[in-house]
């Protein structure tokens, strides 16, 4: 997936015609998705998987004691298909993308114009992002239709949770793709976040139905604030003090991971 032509143009157009930060990566983005769309692999992975999962889920939900930890099968499935949407349209995706543009030297030669790194990261972020958030629309209309989902009590924070989580697994990612030699590596380093993801922040299985200590343990875990929030906007049984402790938990795992990018991104080749 060779992106150095598209790019290039794309940031020399738009250094020329002196735009603003917003512009360039607007731009920047626009060349992004051309090449987001001639990946096969990468587009099946953000855009089917996080659909068929969630699938698995709701038969999962299905044999749980959910009545007695106050949950319904769609307050299981709906933060579970956006933590999909999250780990695979953004995280995952966006791992493969730098790790690909850096190794590609299209990230290092991007640098030598008026793109800031900033705005380098962010535009090339930017279509992955929207996918995910948009697929979490879609995802969210689906459950509502097809699980019975009542209107959410407490809105805002789903709304909360869906944004923080989109902004943390981009940087996240891009602290994975530092880390990651290759792009063939790219489809591995991202793994483990995910597995743990799936399996102890509340996505497949809920915190409520889990062991008190370990639950506790897991809400530590970068995923757990957004499903937190994401299934107590659906729920209104969230506290105010849950509420902020998962704010402030996804906020803190976003700043440690733009100061690890700040830190350990690498824009040349892993050689």
């Amino acid at each position: 997936m060779s992106g150095t032509g598209t790019e290039e143009r794309t940031a020399r157009t738009a250094t020329a015609a002196g735009t603003t930060p917003l512009g360039r990566m607007t731009a920047l983005a626009r060349a992004e998705l051309t090449l987001l769309g001639r990946s096969r692999g990468t587009l099946v992975a953000a855009l089917f998987v996080p659909l068929v999962l969630p699938l698995s889920v709701r038969s999962a939900a299905k044999e749980m004691d959910l009545a007695g930890a106050g949950l319904t099968v769609g307050t299981v499935v709906l933060p579970a298909a956006i933590g999909f949407s999250l780990l695979f349209a953004v995280y995952s995706a966006l791992v493969g993308v730098f790790v690909v543009r850096r190794e590609e030297l299209v990230l290092k030669r991007l640098r030598t114009g008026e793109l800031r790194d900033a705005e380098i990261l962010g535009g090339a972020a930017l279509p992955a992002t929207v996918i995910g958030f948009v697929q979490c629309l879609l995802l969210t209309a689906g459950c509502a239709v097809l699980l019975d989902l009542p209107v959410p009590p407490a809105p805002h924070l789903a709304v909360a949770g869906v944004l923080l989580g989109l902004v943390m697994c981009a940087c996240l990612a891009a602290v994975t793709a530092g880390f990651t030699r290759t792009g063939e590596s790219a489809q591995v380093t991202p793994m483990p976040l995910m597995i743990v993801s799936m399996l102890a922040s509340g996505v497949v299985v809920p915190l409520e139905l889990m062991p008190d200590r370990l639950a506790s343990a897991c809400e530590l875990l970068p995923l757990t604030p957004v499903v937190t929030l994401v299934r107590g906007g659906w729920t209104g049984d969230l506290s105010a003090f849950e509420a902020l402790g998962a704010l402030a938990t996804a906020v803190a795992w976003t700043v440690v991971a733009v100061f690890a990018v700040r830190r350990w991104f690498r824009w040349e080749p892993r050689r």
